[in-house]
């Protein structure tokens, strides 16, 4: 059995029937939770995607996410993005699956205290504030450190917490455009472009991720908590392979490139007969052997001016240009078959139309369905990576605002119901 979520109903998976227009929510059933971070609680304060899409992954293996958000209004991410029907965001369900939500009014001082009795019963406190907005709601690293010595504080930002850019707000695309990224994505012939996803915020988050289960693993050696800061700018650096030191030791700028990189050569997407795109990888020296003989021309593996990887840098356009007008010549699904058979790593350009239909995507369950109580059947990205024993899962679309409020205030911090009506009524959850 694959990561699906089981549902109530063998064939709409509601407690009823397929939800009509104007119809709110229903009850859907959550699939039971796998993953190996199941027992460890999570404050997540953050909003829109640096913050959450940590929180996402944390949750996919079975983290606890208590998903704060301001009463009556939420977190942006509930409308961004694409929308189906109901006003509702198509972007909410992948980003907060899994996670718990409950409205807390971070602004006044009753809220704050509400907040700090959460994390004192928590493994983390996640947050992408800018920095000092934590300090100024009295929830410091140092003040919720005394009520909790293990708490490990997830922070991200644009530029981190220390350092003179520090309190800048930093959306994600200006740490890509400072972390280098931005200078070389793109045509050479137009200004620095920008990738199709907010691949900074993204970037950033899963650093954050990666330091949070780093600090666990020091956490549970020495019962130490500490803080987590992951800057959007630095998590871009930190993927620009050797771009800085190939400055600083040669003074060698790397610049736009468009489709290519300069110097492996070929590897580039190349047409084909019927007017379809196929991406080749043939820059090592066997690989383009295999390729030559694919082509029928297996005399210019061994012509100097394409035999090793140096020469066929320096003659890249000359040699896309020629296997381009071998590859006009077939038919994209031939062409697909010749690089397989002759083992050149090769692939089409998907959409998420090609990748619904892939059969490697459906074997690997890399796409899976879940239930979704105003959107009925939803599909998104499975969780990854995969573990063998302990994988995580998606249990549930992104919750409604305010959902688990009972349930958390509740049974977390033993609040009466007249408590939370009286809290509620007040506009402090």
């Amino acid at each position: 059995m694959g990561l699906h979520t089981k549902f109530h109903s063998p064939t709409t998976g509601y407690r009823g029937t397929t939800p009509k227009e104007g119809m709110k929510t229903m009850a859907i059933e959550e699939t039971e939770n796998t993953g190996p971070l199941k027992g460890l609680r999570v404050i997540e304060m953050g909003t829109l995607l640096a913050g959450p899409f940590c929180g996402q992954l944390l949750a996919d293996f079975g983290a606890e996410i208590i998903k704060v958000e301001p009463p009556n209004q939420g977190d942006p991410m509930r409308v961004w993005g694409r929308e189906k029907a109901h006003g509702q965001s198509l972007w909410w369900p992948v980003v907060a699956r899994n996670k718990k939500s409950v409205t807390l009014n971070l602004r006044e001082d009753e809220g704050q205290a509400i907040a700090r009795d959460l994390i004192g019963k928590a493994d983390f406190v996640l947050e992408n504030f800018r920095p000092g907005t934590m300090e100024r709601w009295n929830l410091s690293y140092e003040e919720l450190s005394k009520i909790n010595p293990g708490l490990i504080m997830i922070r991200v930002s644009g530029y981190g917490q220390t350092g003179p850019y520090s309190k800048r707000a930093g959306f994600g695309a200006v740490g890509e455009s400072m972390g280098g990224l931005r200078y070389v994505c793109g045509d050479p012939s137009t200004p620095p472009s920008r990738m199709g996803i907010s691949i900074g915020d993204s970037l950033a988050a899963t650093f954050a991720c990666i330091g949070a289960l780093t600090a666990l693993h020091h956490k549970n050696q020495t019962g130490e908590g500490q803080v987590v800061d992951s800057a959007i700018y630095e998590a871009v650096l930190n993927m620009m392979e050797s771009l800085v030191t190939e400055y600083d030791k040669g003074g060698y700028v790397r610049e736009r490139t468009g489709a290519i990189l300069p110097n492996v050569a070929p590897s580039n997407v190349y047409p084909t007969k019927d007017e379809q795109f196929i991406l080749i990888a043939a820059n090592q020296d066997t690989v383009f052997k295999r390729l030559c003989d694919a082509m029928g021309q297996p005399e210019l593996a061994q012509d100097e001016k394409y035999a090793t990887h140096i020469a066929r840098g320096a003659a890249q356009k000359e040699l896309d240009d020629l296997i381009s007008a071998w590859t006009e010549s077939i038919d994209s699904t031939k062409l697909e078959e010749l690089m397989e058979d002759f083992g050149i790593p090769s692939g089409r350009i998907y959409t998420p139309a090609e990748m619904l239909e892939d059969a490697h995507f459906k074997a690997r369950e890399a796409i899976v369905s879940t239930m979704h109580p105003t959107f009925g059947e939803l599909k998104m990205q499975n969780v990854a990576p995969k573990l063998s024993k302990t994988p995580g899962n998606i249990r549930r679309p992104g919750p409604e605002l305010g959902q688990h409020n009972k349930e958390i205030y509740s049974e977390v911090l033993a609040m009466t119901p007249e408590q939370i009506s009286e809290l509620e009524s007040r506009g402090i959850i």
